[in-house]
């Protein structure tokens, strides 16, 4: 697996959930603008409910947009042992029970997963509490972080 096959299959997945986002923006807009949502009365707020809707999904195109935008540009470079992990960075962390975690570290869309030769890889960010911990970490470094109260750790097993 390399960095090249993760982004181009992160962007696919941004693009599909663009389109979708877009069907889903314009339906909304739709029901907003349709003359059978025109307020009867001052408790009648179907027309109101969906304009916020409306404007709702417009935001989420938009988000969208601006990350499909951020990783079309990016530019991956070879992992530099100097500089240590980086955004672009494709990261395989391993839990105390040797449970496997791969990881991208992105400019944006956290939290997407995309399948990659048979294997789940989880987009973060290094404004997550994890990819902070990340930054400048090698092959061999411990990581470790709290979740739901309970400190977990994690040792860097590779770094592509």
């Amino acid at each position: 697996m390399n960095k090249q096959q993760v982004l181009q299959r992160i962007i696919e997945r941004l693009q599909i959930d663009l389109d979708v986002a877009i069907r889903a923006a314009q339906t909304a807009y739709e029901t907003a603008t349709h003359e059978e949502n025109i307020a009867e009365n001052k408790y009648d707020t179907l027309g109101l409910e969906a304009s916020y809707l409306a404007a709702g999904q417009a935001r989420r195109v938009e988000e969208i947009r601006q990350a499909l935008a951020l990783y079309q540009h990016l530019t991956l470079r070879p992992f530099d042992e100097d500089r240590g992990i980086q955004p672009g960075d494709l990261i395989v962390l391993e839990s105390a029970n040797g449970n496997e975690q791969w990881l991208f570290l992105g400019p944006d869309a956290a939290g997407l997963k995309v399948q990659v030769d048979d294997r789940l890889i989880t987009v973060i960010t290094a404004r997550a509490p994890l990819g902070q911990n990340l930054l400048s970490k090698l092959d061999g470094d411990e990581v470790q972080i709290v979740v739901n109260g309970a400190q977990q750790s994690f040792e860097i097993t590779h770094v592509l």
